[in-house]
């Protein structure tokens, strides 16, 4: 993978410094622009609000005045809602356009070590994440293979949600967890994890489990993977 101009002050593309001796790489990859819009930046949703409120102004637009009956369609006026047809699709564009580059920008990396994550459009920013750090893991998977993976910090370590989003657990505010976002083959990628993870820690147990599906995706499953 040759690193773009942006980032071309990377050692290796995801990597800031170069690996030190004994580390590494074990998998790289990066978020699908297409599955991040959806889940993260949830255009599906807001493309059928905008449906919903263009449809109850149509109606308004050929409401009948004072007892009368439904206007033609030859005589309403229909500019108000071809302006707001044009709003909600620039507003539909700009988030497409958002999560494209979100993903482009974006690259994980999983060493024997760590996972390193390289986010931010405008503001880059590079995530070191030792393996002896994380506490757990949950792997949301999607019906297509792709999903998500949360990591869980151990002890008193924090990352500000904000800083973190989208690459952030839905919903976890209060004790975010970075997330490896709308990956392909996640479960494969789990198990990498779940391998470097217990040889970084070969004497720590680790749990496998289902917990409810998330609500952010009705039909995906979840696992836990808990230290």
């Amino acid at each position: 993978m040759k690193a773009t101009h942006e980032h071309e002050w990377e050692a290796s593309p995801g990597l800031p410094s170069a690996l030190p001796k004994g580390e590494r790489v074990v998998w790289q990859g990066a978020p699908d622009w297409k599955r991040l819009a959806i889940h993260a930046f949830h255009v599906r949703k807001v493309a059928l609000y905008f449906a919903l409120m263009l449809a109850v102004q149509a109606l308004n637009l050929t409401a009948p005045d004072s007892g009368t009956g439904w206007k033609p369609l030859t005589e309403v006026d229909w500019k108000p809602l071809v302006v707001a047809a044009s709003l909600y699709a620039l507003a539909l564009a700009l988030l497409l356009g958002s999560a494209w580059m979100s993903a482009r920008s974006t690259l994980y990396t999983l060493t024997n070590k760590r996972v390193v994550m390289r986010i931010g459009v405008v503001l880059t920013l590079t995530f070191n994440l030792p393996l002896r750090m994380l506490a757990g893991a949950s792997i949301k998977t999607n019906p297509d293979g792709t999903g998500d993976i949360a990591l869980k910090l151990a002890g008193n370590d924090h990352i500000a949600w904000l800083n973190l989003w989208p690459h952030a657990r839905p919903w976890a505010l209060r004790h975010p967890e970075p997330s490896l976002r709308c990956i392909a083959n996640v479960g494969v990628v789990g198990e990498r994890i779940v391998q470097a993870w217990q040889a970084v820690n070969p004497h720590m147990p680790v749990m496998l489990g289902d917990t409810s599906p998330s609500t952010d995706a009705p039909r995906a499953s979840t696992q836990e993977i808990a230290a």
